[in-house]
């Protein structure tokens, strides 16, 4: 239901067309079998080509129908997921920062994945139902037109079988969701092979333990939950195959002793209910993937719901203007964890920041400097206290205008492969400038960048670094900021970060904020920043 509910909202009149002439296509599959019965009982005679003519027609018309509906239903359907990842992706990348890290990333990306993914292919298979669905109809009026007698018969079995059917069903839907739930964990530990493969291959306990202890559990539970729920589903479609062959041996060897039926009658019956097999098989056979999208569809809208409860106000940024001044006045910031007593309050800080500044921010690990950072660039909304931008206050409403002030290079930065949001630069230019920005960084020898592409990322932490530098370089903005950008360096190029680098930026007029270790270079900078427990000290 919530998938038929989920193309509605997507393009209902089209929806409506495609069920429609699925429904057509199905029913004069069903008139096919009740005219060979027909004729099958006939003699030859002049009635034969009428009635192969109108074999013909239902054919065609089957066919078309058929062709029409899965066409329009697979477009929408298509059109319908891709609408539905970009809303996701969107409504990601407009949620608040400190939200999405709540959420981690294995349930965002088992969401993106995974459940999209089963959406996807439970919608494609609509329109094969909606035609096999027909076919059951059309063949149930059809037994009805030979006998109601008989009709009653059906819809007799057809509640035991669907009473019969629901509990297992229903059961195998709660196990389906257990292994979703499953599955979140199950990316987060998948996830771990891959960040952590290193740490993992040099120790051999710590290894054994991680893929015994918690890939091992996560991975058997998952297991264990799908394999009941899928199990279920299987015996629902083996139960229902049965009753089939019950409904078939009762009309052909019960219900002659009730009813008197000539033989072409008993032969259409048999027929009918033979026919009948194949559509209602791939009715139950496809259950699994209705129920998993449905479960998946209900986990996106969860998410989606958390996302747009902490989204943030999409307000297309002006120009950037010159600043004088940037004040944060009495900021704090709270982590709140599970543990109430194990909350990290950052501030109340007090900061003012000037043009043309060199700023060195030190402190212990976990005191709170790489939040500072988040704090100035307004990626986390300070729960009190106030940011200012030469006397304007920053609020949700120009946000976005004061984020593009700032350039920044994250210590868990990320490297894009193209020079993306500065394509409305001449590329000839672009890579010009881009090719003397690689000299500066001693980058030349390794890559080479043409219409504003990398020619390769495959390199030492240390090298990227200086690609996101680059990067940063040519957005020119008026703040820099950097957090631990020397600490993947050779001593010689931490040489020239420190004392060549940074004192040019800053004699472009520029403001930069270094987070920072290397006490040998303190002397270089204009303040030094301590923080200290998540005060500034």
């Amino acid at each position: 239901m919530n998938l038929i509910l989920f193309l509605l909202r997507s393009a209902w009149g089209m929806v409506a067309i495609a069920i429609f002439t699925g429904f057509i296509s199905g029913g004069s599959s069903a008139s096919l079998i009740a005219l060979i019965s027909n004729a099958s009982t006939r003699t030859p005679s002049s009635s034969l080509t009428l009635i192969a003519w109108v074999f013909v027609g239902l054919a065609i018309i089957s066919l078309i129908t058929s062709v029409i509906s899965q066409v329009m239903l697979i477009r929408l359907s298509q059109n319908a997921v891709f609408q539905l990842r970009m809303r996701l992706s969107t409504q990601i990348l407009n949620s608040e920062l400190n939200h999405l890290e709540r959420l981690g990333n294995a349930r965002i990306l088992a969401t993106l994945t995974e459940d999209i993914q089963a959406v996807a292919k439970a919608v494609y298979i609509i329109p094969f139902l909606c035609i096999d669905l027909a076919m059951v109809l059309g063949c149930l009026i059809y037994i009805t037109w030979l006998s109601w007698l008989v009709i009653v018969m059906v819809v007799i079995l057809a509640v035991v079988a669907i009473g019969s059917c629901q509990w297992l069903i229903h059961q195998g839907e709660k196990y389906l969701a257990l292994a979703r739930e499953d599955e979140d964990l199950l990316f987060k530990h998948l996830r771990t092979i891959t960040d952590g493969i290193k740490e993992l291959k040099l120790h051999y306990q710590r290894r054994q333990s991680f893929t015994e202890r918690q890939l091992q559990t996560a991975a058997n539970a998952f297991k264990r939950h799908n394999t009941r729920g899928l199990t279920l589903f299987a015996m629902t479609n083996s139960w229902g195959r049965l009753i089939f062959f019950f409904a078939i041996g009762f009309v052909l060897f019960a219900l002659p002793k009730f009813l008197t039926l000539n033989p072409q009658t008993l032969a259409g019956y048999i027929l009918t209910f033979t026919y009948l097999m194949l559509p209602m098989d791939n009715i139950v056979s496809k259950l699994p993937q209705i129920v998993s999208a449905n479960i998946a569809l209900q986990k996106i809208e969860s998410l989606g719901l958390s996302l747009s409860n902490r989204a943030e106000i999409a307000i297309v940024p002006t120009d950037i203007t010159s600043w004088r001044r940037l004040e944060l006045s009495q900021v704090i910031h709270t982590y709140h964890t599970d543990n109430e007593d194990s909350n990290f309050v950052l501030g109340p800080i007090d900061l003012v920041l000037y043009p043309q500044e060199l700023i060195f921010i030190v402190g212990g690990n976990g005191s709170g400097k790489s939040s500072l950072l988040k704090i100035i660039t307004r990626l986390y909304a300070p729960e009190s206290g106030e940011i200012r931008l030469d006397g304007e206050l920053i609020t949700d409403q120009n946000r976005e205008w004061y984020r593009q002030h700032f350039s920044v290079v994250f210590a868990d930065f990320y490297l894009f492969d193209e020079l993306l949001g500065l394509e409305s630069t001449n590329l000839n230019e672009l890579d010009k400038q881009a090719q003397e920005y690689l000299k500066l960084l001693k980058l030349d020898h390794k890559v080479n960048i043409e219409n504003g592409k990398f020619s390769t990322t495959s390199l030492s932490q240390g090298q990227r670094k200086r690609l996101a530098l680059l990067t940063a370089y040519l957005e020119d903005r008026p703040i820099y900021l950097f957090d631990e950008w020397a600490a993947d360096q050779d001593p010689t190029f931490k040489d020239i970060f420190y004392k060549e680098l940074l004192p040019s930026l800053r004699d472009k007029g520029k403001t930069v904020i270094a987070i920072t270790h290397d006490d040998r270079y303190f002397g270089g900078a204009d303040r030094i920043i301590k923080l200290d427990y998540g005060k500034i000290t």
